[in-house]
């Protein structure tokens, strides 16, 4: 069975690479337990200084895979998405995130989750669970973290679809650029990180992600309790299924 998510390394960058097309990176159980695999191999790995995290094909990641959302529900999912983010936010090395393509709903908290954010200006982001009759509840505990008050509203609550542009307005991202300049200011920025001293950029982090994991830390069970409630609603099943149907 071939791996939905790929580990390299190369000039002191541990490259994790998402790579499920046939769900649209969605977070499935075995691609989050892939992913989890991969950060905690770049965390020990000697040779790495920098993770970045990318992805392969058109979509950088569709958010949760519904189709086990609908089947078993969310209990023990939306505490490994928890999980997930807080792996990322307290690794000693410094993530960041190369975005090209849409991302959706649960896929935005690793964007959110990640120390440096280089975008396309022409990707595409969605806080979508609100269309579903959710809450973007387990993600609020960074998204909301980086975002505006004011941008949090609009997108948490409109659900609408904003550029890579406007995510760097919103502060979602760190930057956003031209798509055939993306590879050129990843590459720019990871090189940068990588000529940092590993103690040095360990207590650097520590240091800007203090409340960021303190938040985690104080809400991540109690947001974890509310999407899972959330998913196993009627409104949310019957959502989810007539979602599911549409794209069939």
């Amino acid at each position: 069975m071939p791996e939905l998510v790929h580990y390299r390394v190369a000039d002191a960058v541990a490259t994790i690479t998402l790579d499920s097309e046939h769900n649209r990176n969605a977070l499935s159980r075995r691609l989050v337990s892939e992913l989890f695999e991969c950060l905690e191999r770049a965390e020990s790995d000697a040779e790495a200084t920098v993770v970045l995290i990318t992805s392969a094909g058109r979509v950088f990641c569709s958010g949760a895979d519904l189709s086990e959302a609908a089947d078993g529900g969310m209990d023990e999912g939306a505490r490994r998405i928890v999980a997930l983010q807080r792996l990322i936010v307290s690794m000693d090395k410094p993530v960041v995130t190369r975005l090209a393509g849409p991302v959706r709903a649960g896929g935005i908290g690793i964007v959110a989750a990640s120390d440096i954010v280089v975008a396309s200006d022409d990707a595409t982001f969605a806080l979508t669970e609100v269309k579903l009759g959710l809450a973007a509840a387990i993600i609020s505990l960074t998204v909301h973290a980086r975002m505006s008050p004011r941008a949090a509203s609009l997108t948490t609550l409109g659900g609408e679809v904003f550029t890579g542009a406007e995510a760097a307005a919103y502060g979602l991202v760190t930057t956003a650029v031209p798509a055939d300049r993306l590879d050129e200011e990843v590459g720019r920025v990871c090189a940068s990180l990588a000529t940092g001293a590993a103690q040095g950029l360990r207590e650097s982090k520590r240091i800007l992600n203090r409340d960021l994991l303190a938040r985690i830390d104080a809400h991540g069970e109690e947001m974890a309790e509310l999407s899972a409630r959330l998913f196993a609603s009627d409104e949310a099943r019957a959502a989810m299924t007539a979602f599911l149907s549409r794209k069939r």
